[in-house]
């Protein structure tokens, strides 16, 4: 399968039926909300930013804008995730990290991005700002403070650092993986 190895593609290799019926499982009405997701990935207790970052890929999922997401817009999305381009992933950042929908990504919505994975993941090696610095002083090539969604893609591919950076920090695997397999009960 992938260079991923993870359960995930196996999951990928799996009988769609039975896929369909560990979906079903977690969310017996076929559609997940935004609750339903915080609830699986226990996001109480959570920063602000945190929070702002599981509703800003909610909606990023939830294709059709329903307030939902089925089934298919579930498979869409790991199918996105595990085994899509890097145009098409970039596009899925570009548009995650652009929370007003004004076409731009400015610094502090991506730092507000930065921060609330590593408040989700725990993971906090390098300060949210410096990601950002780095970012910006290499792909914003007109020093304007934010980015299109073309500076974005070409920066992060002419810059393979960066396109690491942004792989491993925006990995919604684990997410995936909560969803799929049900949150492990707490005894």
């Amino acid at each position: 399968m992938g260079a991923h190895g993870s359960s995930l593609d196996e999951v990928l290799a799996e009988d769609m039926h039975h896929w369909y019926n560990k979906f079903m499982r977690e969310s017996p009405s076929g559609l997940i909300t935004l609750f339903e997701l915080k609830t699986m990935l226990q996001m109480q207790g959570m920063t602000e930013e945190a929070n702002s970052y599981v509703d800003q890929v909610f909606y990023t999922f939830d294709m059709d804008g329903d307030g939902y997401i089925d089934f298919v817009e579930y498979i869409a999305a790991v199918s996105l995730l595990l085994k899509g381009e890097i145009n098409q992933k970039l596009k899925w950042y570009f548009k995650l990290f652009d929370q007003d929908g004004n076409g731009k990504i400015d610094r502090d919505e991506m730092e507000t991005i930065f921060k609330a994975i590593q408040d989700i993941t725990r993971s906090y090696d390098i300060p949210p700002d410096d990601i950002v610095s780095l970012i910006y002083e290499r792909i914003d090539v007109n020093n304007e403070g934010e980015l299109t969604l073309e500076e974005f893609i070409t920066g992060a591919k002419e810059h393979p650092d960066i396109m690491e950076m942004l792989t491993k920090m925006m990995d919604l695997t684990h997410v995936l993986e909560i969803i799929v397999n049900g949150q492990k009960k707490k005894e």
